[in-house]
């Protein structure tokens, strides 16, 4: 799916049936990350860059639990209220938070105050503990779900990518997460999750972004 929630207008419907918005400064970027400077700041420079780092994975997993129902600019804008409420997403940290934690950030206005999803956070510090211990990293688990080649559509265009949702990889990936006891990690979430980190590239064709990207997987090492 494109990221974050956007949905097609009759206003711009043109330019997302090509899924591409050439911006004040030349570039041709994905329709969903050209309409706002902090969204531009992270298709740019963020979204679909191999990540194998698993302070960064654990907060993304995290936040993508928290977008749940909301649009992603919405998390961004208070990214950095979360990481100071979650201590920098440090998983052994996060993994120690008990019931008078989950009050205090309750009452925390620069984050989503939803008591299931703060309480899943934690929860899952301590599934991702256990994750480190079997597997040596997040980042080595994570990165076994990353589709083979053939499982990739032929063609990276909006009329593809804004049907992709979920796929069989992030299906598996969600079947298992559920399994260890993690929860906010639905199929839909877990590709969004993969888009992010780069186990897959879904910048569209045409977008400045795309063919680095490819450059950039070709010569990341995934951890194992």
């Amino acid at each position: 799916m494109l990221r974050g929630g956007s949905q097609v207008t009759d206003a711009n419907v043109t330019e997302q049936k090509e899924g591409l918005h050439c911006g004040n400064d030349g570039l041709t970027r994905c329709w969903w990350g050209a309409k706002d400077e902090m969204y531009i700041a992270y298709h740019d420079g963020e979204w679909g860059r191999p990540v194998s780092d698993d302070r960064t994975l654990f907060e993304k997993i995290c936040l993508e639990g928290f977008q749940s129902g909301l649009s992603w600019l919405t998390i961004l804008r208070k990214r950095e209220n979360f990481r100071a409420a979650f201590a920098n997403f440090d998983i052994d940290t996060v993994a120690e938070y008990g019931e008078s934690d989950v009050e205090r950030l309750l009452e925390d206005a620069g984050i989503v105050r939803h008591r299931r999803k703060i309480e899943s956070t934690i929860n899952n510090a301590r599934r991702a503990k256990a994750l480190r211990a079997e597997f040596g990293s997040l980042g080595a688990y994570f990165w076994r779900y990353e589709p083979k080649p053939e499982n990739r559509p032929t063609s990276f265009t909006y009329a593809t990518l804004s049907k992709l949702a979920k796929t069989e990889e992030s299906t598996a990936l969600s079947k298992d997460l559920k399994k260890r006891g993690w929860s906010f990690v639905g199929p839909t979430t877990a590709y969004a999750f993969m888009q992010a980190m780069g186990l897959v590239n879904d910048h569209l064709e045409g977008c400045h972004c795309r063919e680095p990207l490819l450059a950039m997987r070709a010569s990341f090492v995934p951890p194992v």
